[in-house]
């Protein structure tokens, strides 16, 4: 699948897939970027991607992240929309400090992964209920 992409900063490398079987491409530090102790931050990853229409491109923290620089995503994955491509919609990983100390993402360092996948829109068909079984609620397989 071709997908049209703008770096902000051209002389940092285009998204990648690290490996041939890597479903999720690296998305890297555009700017040095500090996070302080328990705050949230902005991380500019340096691409504005033209989704393909009837795609979404999900945006998932690397698995290293906590371990290795003490940072979470507080939102567990972004949705950038296939209509978020405009001058200026970098796409931004959001990040929160769980560590009592400053970190710094340096410029160039991989900080998340993105993956596009093929989705559907829903048409709704509203009913007056349900027919099968209720199953006991929200935690109800335990």
């Amino acid at each position: 699948m071709q997908v049209s992409v703008k770096r902000i900063d051209p002389s940092l490398p285009l998204p990648r897939h690290e490996t041939g079987g890597s479903v999720g491409f690296d998305l890297i530090t555009r700017i040095d970027t500090l996070i302080e102790p328990g705050q949230i931050g902005l991380v500019p990853s340096n691409v504005i991607v033209q989704v393909p229409k009837g795609h979404a491109l999900l945006i998932l923290p690397r698995s290293s992240l906590p371990r290795k620089k003490g940072l979470v995503c507080p939102h567990s994955l972004g949705v950038i929309d296939e209509d978020y491509h405009g001058p200026e919609d970098e796409i931004f990983v959001q990040v929160q400090n769980i560590t009592s100390d400053p970190v710094v993402i340096k410029r160039g360092e991989r900080i998340a992964q993105g993956l596009i996948v093929k989705v559907e829109k829903a048409q709704w068909a509203e009913v007056v209920s349900h027919e099968a079984k209720t199953r006991g609620g929200f935690g109800s397989t335990g």
